[in-house]
């Protein structure tokens, strides 16, 4: 009966190749590696950690040559000195005594710099005298023309800005002028303004002319004051008319179906009690049912991509106002001029803002402010006088028409008390040169 041992051994699974003879050369690669000759003989046996060369190490004539920082050498170097062994090996007194002792570094005391001299004044002799050493160096010979600022020139830079009112300076407890913010927000409406814009339409309507235009806004601002809207849905109702007449053509028996439904949208938008689609049926006469009206109302806002988010002339016409410095008198007229403004189809096309100073501008000539365009206003605008004359000149000649036009829903809106009856003021006709 055999021992245990040869028992395991017999029951244990044997390699394939265990009965296999194996070359002498690589029985001695085996066991230089530390495996067994037939099992695994081309397993690397884990070395010493502390023998891995590392990757940044270089090999010079078989030897490893790491970087050693000054510092550490200098360590190095003390540790050998004050023991006498080398590696577990003992070094000989000759061999130490060829060590160099490691200087001490001791600090430095800097003396405190002298104070530079203050350059000499630059005396301007010529105009070739006054350049750089480099560029005399580099054999420049066309001077460098410096810019003088007389007293002139300071003097008036200074008057100008003088001149310009804070116009947001009793605003900074009112939370709602939001004056830290104000300029940011009137500098991305004026950039804006130029997207989705209305475009010379009527070439396309072939049923619809200026003047049915005119006849629409006329009725629709009746409809404004019968419902008592603020004036932003009025204005936003404008724009989303003149935007829609601009992507389709539309039909002469729609087209107050499209005014009725860009007001509801309008209203829906600004207003915190719009009026119900019954009322505007009503107030239609009946041309219309509910249903036309809202399939309009879809379409409108299809056509626009929903894109209502625009700067209209009302938001600049409040900032103009504000810089005109409008007593109510003056904001009235400015007002009446933006809104005779809307039935002008020639502005169309025009940016808002421009709108708003055409407006503030006529108002001024016809109260006969004086002067007629500040320098505040030519600020917060950002238009010159000159820009403004040429239309201008439409909004007062409008004004002189108005009480012999048809379309009188403008002239009589502000004729009332509740807007100072500006529209009973003598028209700018002959007053101001410039509009003559």
């Amino acid at each position: 009966m055999g021992s245990r041992q040869d028992q395991h051994a017999a029951a244990a699974p044997q390699p394939a190749n265990r009965g296999a003879a194996v070359p002498a050369g690589q029985q001695k690669d085996a066991a230089a590696a530390g495996g067994r000759p037939g099992a695994g003989g081309n397993r690397r046996v884990l070395g010493d950690i502390g023998n891995v060369v590392h990757a940044h190490a270089h090999v010079l004539d078989g030897k490893i040559n790491r970087p050693i920082t000054r510092s550490f050498g200098a360590q190095l170097l003390r540790k050998a000195q004050a023991d006498p062994s080398k590696n577990g090996v003992a070094v000989p007194p000759a061999e130490r005594a060829g060590l160099k002792p490691v200087a001490k570094k001791v600090p430095v005391k800097l003396k405190p710099a002298a104070p530079r001299p203050k350059p000499a004044a630059k005396i301007v002799t010529g105009p070739g005298e006054n350049r750089k050493p480099s560029e005399v160096a580099a054999g420049c010979s066309a001077p460098r023309k410096k810019v003088v600022h007389t007293l002139t020139t300071v003097l008036n830079h200074r008057s100008k800005e003088a001149s310009i009112d804070d116009i947001d300076k009793l605003d900074g407890d009112n939370e709602l002028a939001v004056v830290d913010y104000i300029d940011d927000i009137y500098r991305y409406y004026k950039e804006a303004q130029h997207e989705c814009r209305p475009i010379d339409y009527m070439g396309s309507q072939p049923e619809i002319n200026p003047k049915m235009r005119a006849i629409l806004i006329d009725w629709l601002v009746e409809v404004t004051h019968k419902f008592e809207l603020m004036p932003e849905s009025m204005f936003l109702t404008m724009y989303v008319i003149d935007r829609f007449l601009s992507l389709q053509a539309v039909p002469r028996r729609e087209l107050q179906l499209v005014g009725m439904a860009a007001m509801l949208i309008s209203c829906k938008y600004e207003e915190i009690w719009a009026p119900e689609v019954d009322d505007f049926i009503s107030i239609a006469d009946y041309s219309y049912s509910r249903q036309q009206i809202l399939s309009m109302e879809k379409n409108i806002l299809n056509s626009m991509a929903w894109n209502l988010t625009v700067p209209t002339p009302y938001v600049f016409l409040v900032r103009f106002a504000k810089a005109a410095g409008s007593d109510k008198e003056l904001e009235h007229m400015i007002f009446f001029f933006a809104e005779m403004a809307l039935m002008e189809y020639g502005l169309v096309t025009v940016r808002p803002s421009l709108v708003a100073a055409f407006a503030v501008y006529a108002a001024r000539c016809t109260l006969k402010r004086s002067p007629i365009w500040t320098e505040t206003l030519k600020h917060h605008t950002g238009f010159a006088e000159p820009q403004l004359l040429e239309p201008a000149k439409v909004l007062v000649m409008a004004h002189a028409a108005a009480p012999e036009c048809k379309l009188k829903a403008i002239y009589k809106k502000y004729s009332s008390e509740q807007y100072g009856r500006v529209s009973l003021r003598p028209p700018a006709v002959a007053a101001p040169q410039r509009l003559a």
